[in-house]
């Protein structure tokens, strides 16, 4: 038995029947995710949540993305099943990133793009979740990529060098991979991110070390300079409380701000004190849903960040860190050390709660790069000597609950069907 269903509705991947879907009395989804019209009532009116190709499941679907650098080989995994699914191979593969449908492999010249076939829409008050056929969708010019990130119109995936390459998002969701529009490399580390129908795209102030977030148009038309300095910027984070920027003194929050018109403001979340450059949060990690971040702090320790209570954490785990993640507000920090080791901390006290043993051999950095990607009930970790996905009850002392076994080596990792 799946060890998971207990866990879950035993209904997994079967059609909500349109009833209850028309009866919701919301918006619509149309095909990119975004919203459509009311619902109407008439015989002959779209169903809700009707997608075109999909199929719509009464709960979560996830997927695993996983890259193999050696041999370029793309494949899904489907932790509900277990089955795996091969989506290509891409010569000179150096990295994987993902949006929560599309997973993005980067080489030196171009950015290869696969359609998961599985991913949500949020509603407030309800998500819709959704199925479909995986498969490749194509390449774009552009290289290595660092940084994706989607909203129902635009997807922007963002270079090393700061060069952003944004991407027609309904016609992705149709198979195309068309880049409209490139914005050019402006010296920043950060990412540019689709927000508030918008583009958050982060420019590094001309001679300074500082950089501010400019507010785009969607189609890349440069918009307004928001106010608040970002000293060094490196990594950042989407939110349901905003979108998160990493800097040397802290974190720069942008979200709307609470006057009438709702216009975006730039908020600092300063370290609670002085940090070596060591020590900086770069590379944000966190449950998706969850406005609770965590980063590794230097060699051995991890930095969490309540970003609903603006509020910094630091824990020392004793051993160098390998890879970090959040489960969220009041739940633990989980943390991979170079002995293998999963660790579960409390992210009040920095207490460790848990552990188990994970990896029997540790990669070179260089060539795999382990991570832990967390959803609302598992967490899971790629083992890529072993050939593994190890699927962790993260409520349970942190259970091993299965080890799945994929071809070749799980370099790279990403979760799916957000």
């Amino acid at each position: 038995m799946n060890p998971r269903i207990p866990r879950r509705a035993a209904v997994v991947g079967t059609l909500l029947p349109l009833v209850l879907l028309a009866g919701t009395g919301c918006v619509r989804s149309d095909s990119t995710g975004g919203a459509g019209s009311k619902e109407t009532g008439a015989e002959d009116a779209t169903p809700h949540g009707y997608v075109e190709g999909a199929e719509e499941a009464a709960e979560h679907q996830p997927g695993l993305v996983v890259l193999d650098r050696g041999t370029g080989r793309v494949r899904l995994l489907d932790p509900l099943s277990a089955k795996v699914t091969a989506l290509g191979r891409v010569e000179g593969a150096e990295t994987l990133t993902g949006d929560g449908r599309f997973a993005q492999v980067g080489t030196a010249r171009e950015a290869h793009l696969f359609d998961s076939g599985v991913w949500m829409v949020d509603h407030g008050d309800h998500t819709h979740y959704y199925r479909a056929d995986p498969a490749a969708v194509g390449s774009v010019p552009g290289g290595r990529v660092h940084g994706t990130y989607s909203d129902p119109a635009t997807t922007a995936l963002t270079g090393p060098d700061g060069r952003v390459g944004l991407l027609d998002r309904e016609k992705l969701e149709d198979g195309r991979a068309v880049r409209v529009r490139t914005l050019a490399a402006n010296g920043s580390a950060g990412a540019a991110v689709p927000y508030e129908r918008q583009l958050l795209v982060p420019v590094r102030q001309s001679g300074a070390d500082i950089d501010r977030i400019r507010v785009d148009a969607r189609n890349g038309d440069k918009g307004r300079t928001l106010s608040g300095d970002c000293p060094q910027l490196e990594g950042q984070a989407l939110t349901p409380r905003g979108v998160v920027f990493g800097c040397a003194d802290g974190a720069l929050l942008v979200a709307p701000g609470e006057g009438k018109d709702g216009k975006l403001t730039a908020t600092k979340i300063p370290y609670p004190e002085k940090v070596e450059k060591a020590d900086r949060a770069r590379e944000f990690r966190h449950r998706p849903g969850s406005a609770t971040l965590a980063a590794p702090a230097g060699e051995t320790g991890v930095w969490t960040l309540d970003v609903g209570e603006r509020e910094w954490s630091r824990l020392d785990t004793g051993r160098p860190v390998l890879a970090v993640n959040s489960v969220g507000q009041g739940e633990p920090t989980l943390v991979l050390t170079d002995d293998g080791v999963l660790r579960a901390h409390d992210t009040a006290t920095g207490k460790e709660t848990a552990r188990t043993k994970l990896l029997s051999e540790v990669p070179d950095p260089g060539t795999a790069r382990p991570v832990i990607e967390v959803d609302t009930s598992r967490a899971y970790v790629n083992d890529p000597l072993a050939g593994r996905i190890h699927e962790i009850d993260y409520q349970d002392e942190l259970r091993l609950a299965r080890s799945l076994t994929v071809p070749g080596a799980p370099t790279d990792m990403v979760e799916t069907g957000r």
